[in-house]
């Protein structure tokens, strides 16, 4: 067998083994039908049972109340920045973002093109190394939604709670950090999470909604921007992308294998404290980007002590098997993308390589 790269990436991101085996098995007869789940009709009920399941999936996993729908999408979560708006932010009413990133402000920007929209918390001055203070949130008193971002996959920092707003529905980008922990989805009235991190493939965007926002689809917009679209149909107005909604499906069942939420949040917590570890114990020679308190799960962000170390680490890391490692082209530095499905041992080949790296250039 092939030996398997060590894959850092920030997305489309590492799929666990086992997800990649199953579905090379099934790739011609999918359940004993005879053909790929790309080649079957999204009417049949072979693919109707699988979309089904698979929210399932979610409703369980997730725990779900009543009242949600769960939908799959297309367009990614850049294509849910403008979708949000469109659909729950009417005239007189204002869009509040909390903004600690490059994706959460690319959320604010897009809002602003479809109404009123403010920024009431920003860690911008300080190079977007924390999540801001919400302890003390004051929103406006026409507020239509509260928007944050759990996880700023860039600069690698992590929302650890969420403020309770009240009546005032509270949105949230979950792209990055969806199932890797257990979360209270009561607390939100809009999830919504492009796969290509935790949950699949690239192609399919999942989103978690109450009923009554839902519902409150403007007629004016266009069909396939409309939420109530999707969920009158359940997310089978148009051919969907079948293979990533499969692959997502086997990705859930994956995750329930691994003790579910709980399990994963261990799993996860064990593999990165590895590398923050090798960079709190270099001696500045690593230099974490996000101040510890709001360091991300999802994502390490990190500099070395100058140019030269840095361009000799991410040459040396690329020949030594590690892929994905270089940080965003809008910041640079390093970045290792440690999802769910990135293994335990992965995580500890870059510690070690990142401790004999060091010793080997001091």
């Amino acid at each position: 067998m092939t030996k398997r790269a060590y894959n850092f990436n920030a997305g489309p991101a590492a799929l666990p083994l086992s997800v990649l085996q199953t579905a090379a098995e099934q790739m011609t007869n999918f359940e004993g039908t005879g053909m790929s789940v790309m080649e079957m009709s999204h009417r049949s009920e072979n693919y109707e049972r699988l979309n089904n399941e698979t929210q399932g999936l979610f409703r369980t996993l997730l725990g779900i109340p009543d009242g949600y729908k769960v939908l799959f999408l297309q367009g990614g979560a850049s294509t849910q920045f403008a979708m949000v708006p469109m659909n729950l932010l009417p005239a007189g009413k204002t869009a509040a973002f909390v903004v600690h990133g490059a994706w959460s402000t690319k959320a604010y920007k897009e809002a602003k093109l479809f109404g009123d929209a403010v920024t009431i918390a920003s860690t911008k001055e300080n190079g977007f190394k924390s999540v801001p203070d919400l302890s003390k949130l004051t929103l406006p008193d026409n507020a239509a939604y509260l928007h944050v971002t759990s996880n700023e996959t860039i600069e690698g920092v992590q929302f650890d709670a969420f403020p309770d707003t009240g009546d005032v529905p509270l949105i949230a980008d979950m792209s990055s950090d969806i199932l890797s922990r257990p979360l209270d989805v009561s607390k939100f009235s809009l999830i919504y999470a492009g796969a290509q991190k935790n949950l699949g493939p690239s192609g399919v965007t999942v989103v978690i909604a109450k009923d009554e926002l839902v519902d409150k689809s403007p007629e004016h917009l266009a069909t396939m921007l409309r939420y109530d679209t999707h969920a009158a149909n359940n997310s089978l107005y148009n051919t969907p992308p079948s293979f990533s909604v499969y692959i997502m499906n086997l990705v859930l069942r994956w995750i329930e294998s691994e003790g579910g939420l709980a399990g994963i949040e261990r799993r996860n917590a064990e593999k990165t404290n590895l590398i923050y570890q090798a960079i709190d114990e270099s001696e500045g020679f690593y230099r974490g980007h996000a101040e510890a308190p709001y360091r991300s799960r999802m994502n390490i962000t990190f500099r070395l002590s100058n140019e030269d170390d840095e361009k000799a680490f991410l040459k040396a890391a690329d020949a030594a098997g590690f892929v994905g490692l270089k940080g965003h082209r809008s910041v640079g530095g390093c970045r290792a993308s440690t999802y769910n499905a990135v293994p335990y041992e992965a995580c500890a080949a870059l510690a070690e390589f990142m401790h004999d790296f060091r010793r080997k250039r001091q």
